[in-house]
């Protein structure tokens, strides 16, 4: 029997430059990115051996990697995670990065901006 289950790392946090504006690219900004994978547990489940799930370092490595990494769009940034991600780890059914920007430079009072790629 399958045990579908979720593995989470949220609240990831990054000092980097992406953006479109020169000051972002200068300066930077604080950004969090949160992942939700689900994939089937039973193994790991029984056995309490990490070969058997996805080792959370291992992602983690990853989105730092490509959060060093500057970038005009949001978009973009989140794709190159998903792909990494994808290409690593094909056990996961499901997932999703959420990259946030934290005081995006707009017009007004915004805490973030943010966009979600799903797989």
């Amino acid at each position: 029997m399958k045990n579908i289950g979720t593995i989470e790392l949220e609240g990831m946090e990054f000092k980097a430059y992406h953006g479109c504006l020169e000051q972002e690219k200068v300066r930077g900004n604080s950004f969090t990115v949160d992942f939700r994978g689900e994939l089937d547990l039973s193994a790991a489940a029984d056995s309490d051996n990490l070969n058997h799930t996805v080792n959370y370092a291992d992602i983690y490595e990853i989105i730092s990697y490509e959060m060093s990494i500057p970038s005009e769009l949001l978009e973009n940034v989140a794709g190159r995670i998903v792909k990494e991600i994808e290409k690593k780890f094909p056990q996961l059914v499901s997932f999703s990065v959420r990259v946030s920007k934290k005081k995006p430079p707009v017009d007004g009072v915004a805490q973030w901006s943010r966009v979600t790629l799903y797989h």
